[in-house]
């Protein structure tokens, strides 16, 4: 049965709006040739989505031929305000963007561990406001939260987990209450670093992979056939349980002690240095471990071929950045930096050819702060055992956005909910 006009027309509104949330401002000519439509039908669509105050002419083209053909279009994108966090141990990451994405303001802010529940959440809110207010939004369309944990799929809410503070699990509740009318929705960080990576960083061009998180503890998040899943109970990725050789115990349901966490957690990584004659990390959270491993990688660097890795002789670099960094503590031992990344690779292969094995995803992305401290070099050693390991042939790439991640995901998904939601036709009644 052919669709009525009206839904056809909302159906062009539609794929018009998606093009122009993709690919930026397009002219009704540019238009016409993407979605195929006839011009009378573009020009409709333009004069329909202008007078409801969705697109606006945003400039000119750079042809020669001048009149309306010539004009830019692109989404209004004060329309709508976003909020994104980044919720971490200890502290929290908030950005605040127009209805396209334009980071308007952000701010950190931290949060002591010895913090009650209520201040802590009050820290939090209060930080949003002050990011909203600061970027000249008087108010919040939707709020996307990035958070360590499960989120449990009937309810979409952060479940209580062992070792995260509690104010966590109170903050959306918080924010839906201080900011009346937004849309605020809590996902697992390591689920939107994994969308972050497939949008704009190490997975552009995947449609299945896994993003294997490491940092204070670790995660994974799959995505296949462009789907990220989550599982039946929202629990998909919690290979910090996995239960691998070379740990003295299993783990139970509450406790991931004697699993892969016990090889690669924050915890671990420490231990590891110390026990190959390494300096002990500064803390012992995901930072902190994070900091041993970017000495390492910074120490050694890769043989033409990729033959191993050799001692850097001309300083290190400013977090891979391609600067020189100031001189900071005294250069790891070559050696001893190599060896602890080589067992460090070992360890981490453990779990992904685990991985590998049942779900063939052909890219591994290594994220959280270890994985992007490792860089390149880490990748190439977890390859390399990998390719040992398991018949089936799977790249190790590090995060190419980094501490970013999080955020960027928290963003991208706070941005599509506003606009499913702006862009949806009217009801018809």
């Amino acid at each position: 049965m052919p669709a009525s006009p009206s839904t056809a027309r909302a159906i062009n509104d539609r794929v018009a709006l998606r093009l122009l949330q993709q690919e930026g401002p397009l002219t009704a000519g540019q238009l016409k040739q993407l979605t195929g439509l006839s011009r009378p039908t573009v020009a409709d669509l333009v004069e329909r989505l202008t007078a409801s105050g969705l697109i606006t002419v945003v400039g000119e083209s750079g042809e020669q031929r001048r009149g309306p053909n010539a004009r830019l279009y692109g989404i209004v994108a004060g329309r709508a305000h976003l909020a994104a966090l980044d919720v971490r141990t200890e502290g929290v990451l908030v950005l605040v963007s127009d209805l396209v994405g334009r980071v308007l303001a952000e701010a950190s802010v931290p949060i002591g561990g010895d913090a009650g529940t209520g201040p802590a959440v009050e820290q939090a809110v209060a930080a949003v406001e002050r990011t909203a207010k600061e970027a000249g939004a008087d108010r919040l369309h939707t709020v996307g939260i990035g958070a360590p944990g499960l989120i449990d799929p009937a309810t979409g809410d952060l479940r209580d987990s062992a070792g995260l503070p509690a104010w966590h699990r109170n903050l959306a509740a918080a924010l839906q209450e201080r900011l009346p009318g937004a849309r605020v929705t809590v996902e697992n960080e390591t689920n939107l670093a994994a969308l972050a990576e497939q949008r704009e960083g190490a997975a552009r061009d995947r449609d299945t992979f896994v993003l294997l998180w490491l940092g204070h503890g670790v995660g994974a998040a799959v995505v296949l056939d462009g789907i990220l899943r989550r599982g039946a109970s929202g629990g998909t990725g919690e290979i910090g349980f996995l239960p691998v050789p070379g740990t003295t115990s299993l783990p139970s349901a509450t406790d991931c002690d004697g699993g892969f966490h016990s090889l690669t957690g924050a915890a671990a990584i420490g231990a590891l240095a110390v026990s190959l004659g390494l300096p002990a990390p500064a803390t012992p959270d995901g930072p902190g471990a994070a900091a041993i491993v970017r000495r390492a990688s910074e120490t050694t660097t890769e043989r033409p071929g990729g033959a191993g890795t050799e001692p850097v002789t001309t300083g290190s670099l400013d977090a891979g950045r391609g600067r020189r960094a100031p001189i900071g503590p005294a250069p790891l031992d070559a050696d001893l930096a190599a060896r602890f990344l080589g067992v460090l690779a070992d360890r981490i292969a453990v779990g992904v050819a685990s991985v590998v094995a049942v779900l063939d995803p052909g890219r591994v992305v290594l994220g959280g702060e270890v994985g992007q401290a490792g860089g390149a070099v880490l990748a190439r050693l977890v390859q390399e055992r990998l390719r040992r390991m398991s018949p089936l042939a799977t790249e190790v790439r590090a995060s190419s956005l980094g501490g970013t991640a999080v955020l960027r995901g928290a963003l991208l998904t706070a941005r599509e909910r506003a606009q499913d939601e702006l862009f949806a036709p009217p009801e018809r009644h």
